[in-house]
């Protein structure tokens, strides 16, 4: 069971088994001294080390880690205890090699990494379960456990095993009952692909048909899915009523999708990780580019909305910058203050823990540049003193800042299944002509960063999470004033007929590119576009073009620009153009358009903005957004949410090196000084400073 702590969870990966002569050295003690000092409250500790815990077959080491634990629990630390299983032992890899992952069929994967190993596999789950239960019997009990972490990360592969194969076509045949429907369903007349029998499927390996590559996805995210739920019913059998159960997910991973797994946990946890430096600057560039870390103030926040969303809840942060991030080529640990900035903006989106990968710099392995809070020498510097004044501050706001409900202006809708089928058929190129398999995110992305450069607030919401079947839609219109759906691509007809009852009742749809063009089977509709919302919309397109070069936008703000992509789109009667293309092809057709329905409004973006054009687009759409919170300077800001004895926090941060000011809307506390500010006095941030204020 998941209960909100007294103050911030704050803390880091501990692995005392990772250093030299760690079971004679005196390192332990002083390691957990510093910890205290620093206000550390939380350690992770055990989910890396199974070789450890079980070094031969059937022979466990259980105690090695009991003064881990002791040791923590005498200085107040919590202890979130992970199971071991997604680094599989060498032992067991020798001895059971059907175990192994194959990365395409009869393709075994190298050994030497991690989660090479098929976790739907019997034998797999039988030394699984028994390291699981020895682990968890010996330590459920202690009182320094407050969680267990089930895995590490899961869903990293894809497991093209022969029995992941074969529960793949049992699962089809679950779902259509016979080859004949599959046949229909999936358009198997193309190319020849009419199957006779079930044993006529092919294995995915040189597969193209979008159909059946979004059904292996959808399958493949089951097996993650299934796999954490079986360790999570395992781990409850041992754990007492005030432990809670998660698994620590990291968002891009192929085979995970994120509101299933966390379905049968008790709290969502996450990784997020982001580029430290110029990376957390405004003003920001034109173009950040995104990789498996956020790139970008915008993307900070987006990862922590992200996180938020998979249960609609609080969640912890499990991994995250210590000092640098990366292989041994990448080592930009942050400017002073920034972890105080990306910590407090974490906190102020919902986390509850924010915890450090790691704590000491490893001397080894494939992340020995992986910096943690001390360096490769083991001694406090700068990086351990400014991770400790934030935990100076956490432990100076308490129970305030935990449990926070993050307030929102817009809402996003989130589509795994359309990220999926844009992976495997990219929309969109890139720069050298080939494929953009992240397409998802560059589609989206930009109107994410519109919003935040508008100084709105977001909130994600999976389009499973859409309550397509409620009638009566005041209580989410009112929730949920601005709908933004982009990229949307493969969508159910009951989302597309809840989107027009939410026009009717009230809300404000935004419409982006690729949204409501293909249906649960991933096939194009037959609908004229945008499916089923044409009408509401006030525009049709039966045209849409890539574009090689951006292309300048008139009416909505001064440097404005297309980029990526364009909807022909066709206005209707009563449609009102905000917006359109500056060029001899391109500007027959509008770039913006808008027009009332029903209750509500429907808002058609028909491109993938700048930021100039994206900023615009939402200022338009928010008109009484309040931004005096944030100052002048373009570099500041401001944040908020309701905290659970029902009064509003706010967070300012001033994402420069260089000083800004706010004057104050209102009379707020200085949550960490306990100081009183009176309405429009002025607020000094000096260089990358955060300011907590509680309303007064």
């Amino acid at each position: 069971m998941y209960t909100h702590p007294e103050r911030i969870r704050f803390g880091a990966a501990y692995y005392h088994e990772y250093q030299p002569a760690y079971q004679t050295s005196p390192k332990l003690e002083e390691d957990l001294d510093l910890m205290a000092q620093a206000r550390f409250t939380v350690i992770r500790v055990g989910e890396s080390v199974w070789s450890t815990w079980e070094p031969e077959e059937g022979t466990f080491d259980l105690d090695w880690l009991q003064p881990v634990l002791d040791g923590a629990h005498a200085r107040g630390i919590d202890v979130v205890l992970g199971t071991p299983t997604y680094a599989v032992p060498p032992w067991l890899a020798r001895l059971y090699p059907e175990i192994t992952g194959e990365s395409a069929t009869g393709q075994r994967m190298g050994w030497g990494q991690r989660q090479e190993v098929d976790y739907t596999h019997p034998a797999f789950r039988f030394h699984a379960e028994r390291v699981i239960r020895a682990i968890v019997a010996r330590y459920a009990e202690h009182p320094a456990v407050v969680g267990f972490q089930v895995d590490n990360e899961p869903g990293m592969q894809l497991f093209h095993n022969h029995g992941v194969f074969q529960r793949f076509v049992d699962s089809l045949r679950r779902t259509y009952g016979d080859v004949e429907t599959l046949n229909r369903e999936w358009g198997l007349v193309y190319w020849s692909h009419r199957l006779a029998t079930w044993a006529d499927l092919w294995t995915p390996d040189g597969n193209v048909q979008p159909q059946y590559d979004l059904a292996w996805r959808r399958f493949q995210a089951e097996q993650t899915t299934g796999f954490i739920a079986w360790q999570a019913d395992i781990v409850r059998e041992y754990s007492r009523e005030d432990q809670f159960v998660t698994t620590c997910i990291s968002y891009d991973r192929p085979a995970v999708e994120d509101d299933a797994v966390t379905r049968r946990l008790d709290v969502t946890a996450g990784n997020p990780y982001y580029t430290m430096q110029d990376g957390l600057q405004l003003p920001a560039p034109e173009v950040e580019v995104q990789g498996w870390t956020t790139n970008g103030v915008w993307a900070l926040y987006q990862s922590a909305d992200r996180m938020w969303s998979s249960k609609q809840a609080n969640y912890l942060v499990t991994e995250t910058d210590a000092q640098a991030i990366g292989m041994p080529w990448v080592n930009r640990p942050g400017y002073d203050g920034q972890w105080k900035q990306a910590g407090w903006a974490l906190v102020a989106r919902g986390a509850d823990m924010v915890e450090y990968w790691h704590w000491h710099t490893l001397h080894f392995g494939a992340e020995t540049y992986w910096g943690g809070v001390l360096p490769h020498s083991g001694r406090p510097g700068r990086v351990y003193a400014e991770i400790a004044e934030l935990g100076a501050q956490f432990e100076a706001a308490g129970p305030l800042v935990t449990g926070l409900r993050p307030h929102h202006d817009v809402t996003f809708l989130y589509s795994q299944d359309s990220k999926w089928s844009m992976q495997e058929a990219p929309p969109l190129a890139t720069a050298d002509g080939g494929p953009d398999h992240d397409a998802y995110k560059t589609l989206t992305g930009p109107f994410h960063r519109g919003a935040f450069d508008a100084g709105a607030q977001s909130r994600i919401l999976h389009v499973g999470q859409v309550p397509v079947h409620e009638s009566d839609l005041t209580a989410f219109v009112a929730e949920n004033p601005v709908l933004v759906a982009v990229a949307v691509y493969v969508t159910s007809d009951d989302l597309l007929r809840f989107l027009n009852r939410y026009v009717d009742a009230g809300g404000h749809l935004l419409l982006g590119p690729r949204t409501a063009y293909a249906d649960l089977e991933n096939r194009a509709r037959h609908d004229v576009q945008p499916a089923l919302l044409s009408e509401a919309a006030g525009v049709r397109y039966d045209e849409f073009s890539n574009l090689l070069r951006p292309v300048a936008v008139a009416g909505l703000a001064e440097g404005a620009r297309a980029t990526h992509w364009v909807d022909g789109l066709q206005a209707g009667e009563g449609t009102e153009v905000l917006a359109t293309y500056q060029d001899a092809h391109f500007g027959r057709w509008p770039a913006v358009t808008t027009r009332a329905s029903g209750a509500g409004r429907v808002t058609v973006v028909g491109t993938v903005p700048n930021p100039a054009m994206a900023e615009a687009v939402f200022r338009g759409v928010l008109p009484d957004l309040d931004v005096a919170w944030r100052g002048t300077s373009g570099t500041v800001t401001a944040t908020s949410a309701t905290a659970r004895d029902g009064s509003t926090v706010r967070f300012l941060t001033n994402w420069s090196l260089q000083p800004a000011t706010v004057t104050l809307p209102a009379a707020v506390r200085d949550v960490i000084t306990g100081v009183d500010v009176a309405a429009g006095a002025t607020l000094e941030l000096g260089p990358s400073d955060v300011r907590v204020l509680v309303q007064v």
